[in-house]
C-alpha cells in the first residue's frame, strides 16, 4: 500500500493535500496551479501520465497515508468528470493495465482509482457497459499471469465493473476467432480460480465469487467445511444464496452443534418459522432462560410476545428461581390456570437454606423512609453506628443507548436495622434535608461505609441528583469487591463467606413502583445487611476467607474522595481521619453484640 513519503519545497502543496489545503480547499502556490491545470482536461492525458501525477500528489504533503488516500479518492472522483478518453471506465481499465510499473505502490493506487471510479459510476454510467468486456479481458489476463495484480484488486475489479460470465465468454470467443490459442470455457476458468480459494480456506472470497457469477453448487460438504473451520459468516452467506433448502440444512447443523442462537437468527431472518416450529420454539426458550438467569424478567416477557407456551415456560423459570411474585404476576396478567397449587407449595422456598434471608442475618426491622420525620430519626440512628452497609437500586433501562433511570432507593444497614430511603420522593419534597442527612453520613470520617462496587453507585447517584452535594464526596468507604475480587459477585462472596447465596432474581425489577412489594424490600435490605455481616464474620473467623491465619488487611482498601476546599482547617487530616475511623469501626465490628 502507500507509504507516507514527503516532499520539500513548493511541490509539497500539489493537489492541496497538506493540512492547510485540506482545511481551506485552496492553495495559491505554483505547484497547486500546475496540478489543477494538468487534471482540468483529460482528453489528451495518457493513463501513464495520469498515474505519475497521482503518485506525485501522494508523495507531497504531511498527512498520514489513510487521510491522503481518502483525499485523493475524492479528487479522482472529480477528475473523472474531466473527459478522459475514450471514457472514464475504459480509462481506468487502461490505468490498471499499466499500474504494475509502480511496483510496491501498485496495489494501493489500484484500490484508489477503482474506489474513485465506483463513486463516479453512482452518478454517471457513461461507458461502463462498453468497459465490461475490457474489464473481463483484464481479469483473464490477471488469471493468466500476463498482468500482475493481487486477489483483492481482482475481486474489486469484477465487482465494480459488474463483470459476468457472458463478458468472459465474449473475450474468449474473440481471442479464439483471431486464431489465438484455444481457451477453456469461462465456467471452467472460474471453477479453477474459485477452487484456489477453497483450498486455501478463504471461504468468504470463494462464496463472494460464487454469488457474483451466480454459480450454484449444492454440495453439502462445502457447507460442512466452512462450519468445521468456524467460517460461519461465509456459510450463512452461501446458504442464503443457495436458497431455503440449504438454509434448512444450515439450521439443522447449528442445532446439532448446539448453536441455538445462530439457528434462531437464521430462522428469523429468512422467515423459516413454519419449516422449523420446534427448533424456533426451542431457541426462544433458550433465549428466555438466559435472560431469566440474568434477572432480566421484563425483557424476557417482552421477547415472549404473548405466546402462551413461552409465557408458561417463563412462569416455570420464575418458580425455579423462587420469584413467586413474578409467578403470580404472569398468571394474573395472562389468565394462566393450574399453577396456583404449585406456587403455594413453592412459596416456602423463599426461606430455604440455599438462600440467605433477613432472619439469618439477624435483621429485626426494615424502615421505609419517605418523609422528613423518619429521615431525621434514621440519620440519628445511622450516625450512632460505626459500621454500615450501603447499596442502592434503580429501574433498569432496556433501550440501548438511552439515558439511565434515576436511582430510586438507597439502603443503609446497621447491625439490626435496614433503612430504605425513597430518593425519588425525598429529593422532591425535602431536597435540602436529604442532602444534609446523607452528607453527614457519606462524608463522616467516623463511620465505616461498606459497599460492593459502590463507587459505581456513587457516580450513578451523582448523575441522578446533580444539584445535591452529598453524592459528590465520600469518606471512609471500604469496597468489598476490590478486597476479595470474587468473580461470582456479592452473591458468590456470600456463598464463600457465609455458606449461602443471595437470591438475585429481583435485581432487575421495577424499583420505581410504589409501594414496593415485600419481596423487593427484603431483597434490597439483604444487599446492604449482608455487607455488615460479611465484615463482622471475616474478622471473627479469618480462616474462612483466607488461607493464612492472619486477619485480612482491610485498612489499605479504605478510600476517600473529598474535595479539599470543603474541609475546615480544624478537620482531621486524611490519614488521621482514616486511622480514627478505622480503629472505631474495627472495635465495633469485633465487639460482641
Amino acid at each position: 500500500m502507500f507509504t507516507d513519503d514527503h516532499c520539500a519545497g513548493k511541490g509539497s502543496t500539489v493537489m492541496g493535500l497538506d493540512k492547510e489545503a485540506v482545511k481551506h480547499k485552496q492553495e495559491a502556490d505554483h505547484g497547486w496551479t500546475l496540478a489543477v491545470h494538468a487534471f482540468s482536461d483529460l482528453t489528451s492525458v495518457s493513463p501513464i501520465i495520469f498515474l505519475y501525477l497521482l503518485k506525485a500528489c501522494y508523495a507531497s504533503g504531511t498527512l498520514k497515508a489513510a487521510t491522503k488516500f481518502h483525499a485523493l479518492q475524492q479528487q479522482v472522483h472529480q477528475i473523472l468528470h474531466n473527459s478522459p478518453q475514450p471514457g472514464a471506465a475504459t480509462f481506468i481499465i487502461h490505468c490498471l493495465y499499466v499500474l504494475p510499473i509502480l511496483g510496491v505502490q501498485s496495489e494501493g493506487f489500484s484500490h484508489l482509482i477503482i474506489s474513485g471510479l465506483r463513486r463516479f459510476l453512482k452518478s454517471s454510467k457513461a461507458d461502463s457497459e462498453a468497459a465490461k468486456d475490457l474489464a473481463a479481458q483484464l481479469f483473464l489476463d490477471i488469471l493468466g499471469g500476463f498482468v500482475n495484480h493481487d486477489d483483492k484488486v481482482t475481486l474489486k475489479l469484477i465487482e465494480v465493473f459488474e463483470v459476468g460470465i457472458v463478458n468472459l465468454e465474449n473475450v474468449i470467443c474473440r481471442r479464439n476467432g483471431k486464431g489465438g490459442l484455444k481457451h477453456d470455457s469461462a465456467s471452467l476458468i472460474l471453477e479453477q480460480y474459485i477452487c484456489k480459494f477453497i483450498q486455501s480456506q478463504s471461504y468468504m472470497t470463494a462464496v463472494s465469487l460464487l454469488e457474483h457469477f451466480s454459480i450454484r453448487q449444492s454440495r453439502h460438504s462445502f457447507l460442512l467445511a466452512m462450519l468445521d473451520n468456524n467460517q460461519f459468516m461465509a456459510a450463512e452467506k452461501w446458504a442464503k444464496f443457495m436458497g431455503k433448502p440449504m438454509l434448512g440444512i444450515l439450521v439443522q447443523e447449528y442445532v446439532g452443534r448446539n448453536k441455538l442462537k445462530s439457528a434462531y437468527q437464521i430462522i428469523k431472518k429468512n422467515n423459516l418459522q413454519g419449516e422449523f416450529p420446534d427448533v424456533y420454539h426451542l431457541c426462544k426458550e433458550s433465549s428466555l432462560k438466559k435472560l431469566a438467569e440474568k434477572g432480566c424478567w421484563d425483557i424476557a416477557e417482552m421477547k415472549a410476545m404473548g405466546n402462551k407456551q413461552l409465557i408458561e415456560y417463563l412462569v416455570y423459570l420464575a418458580m425455579e428461581a423462587g420469584y413467586t411474585e413474578k409467578v403470580d404476576e404472569l398468571c394474573d396478567r395472562f389468565s394462566l390456570q393450574g399453577f396456583l397449587k404449585v406456587v403455594e407449595t413453592d412459596a416456602g422456598l423463599e426461606h430455604d437454606c440455599q438462600y440467605l434471608n433477613l432472619a439469618v442475618l439477624s435483621v429485626e426491622e426494615i424502615v421505609w423512609i419517605d418523609d422528613i420525620e423518619t429521615l431525621h430519626g434514621a440519620t440519628c440512628h445511622i450516625e450512632s453506628s460505626k459500621v454500615i452497609g450501603i447499596d442502592c437500586e434503580w429501574k433498569p433501562n432496556y433501550e440501548k443507548g438511552s439515558k439511565p433511570n434515576k436511582v430510586s432507593i438507597m439502603q443503609i444497614s446497621s447491625d439490626r436495622t435496614v433503612f430504605i430511603l425513597d430518593l425519588l420522593k425525598l429529593s422532591l419534597i425535602v431536597p435540602d434535608a436529604l442532602d444534609s442527612s446523607l452528607k453527614r453520613i457519606l462524608q463522616s470520617p467516623r463511620i465505616l461505609k461498606l459497599g460492593y462496587n459502590f463507587q459505581c453507585d456513587m457516580k450513578q447517584l451523582a448523575a441522578s441528583y446533580r444539584e445535591m452535594e452529598c453524592f459528590k464526596y465520600y469518606d471512609m468507604l471500604l469496597d468489598i469487591q476490590s478486597l476479595f475480587k470474587e468473580s461470582g459477585g456479592l452473591s458468590g462472596l456470600a456463598q464463600k463467606i457465609l455458606g449461602a447465596r443471595l437470591n438475585k432474581t429481583r435485581r432487575n425489577s421495577n424499583w420505581e413502583q410504589r409501594p414496593l412489594t415485600q419481596n423487593q424490600l427484603e431483597y434490597a435490605a439483604l444487599d446492604a445487611a449482608v455487607l455488615v455481616h460479611i465484615f463482622s464474620h471475616v474478622h471473627n473467623h479469618p480462616q474462612s476467607a483466607t488461607s493464612c491465619n492472619e486477619k485480612p488487611e482491610w485498612k489499605s482498601h479504605i478510600i476517600s474522595h473529598i474535595d479539599s476546599t470543603k474541609r475546615s482547617k480544624r478537620d482531621l487530616g486524611p490519614k488521621e481521619k482514616c486511622a480514627s475511623g478505622w480503629n472505631e469501626a474495627l472495635s465495633a465490628a469485633v465487639s460482641p453484640s
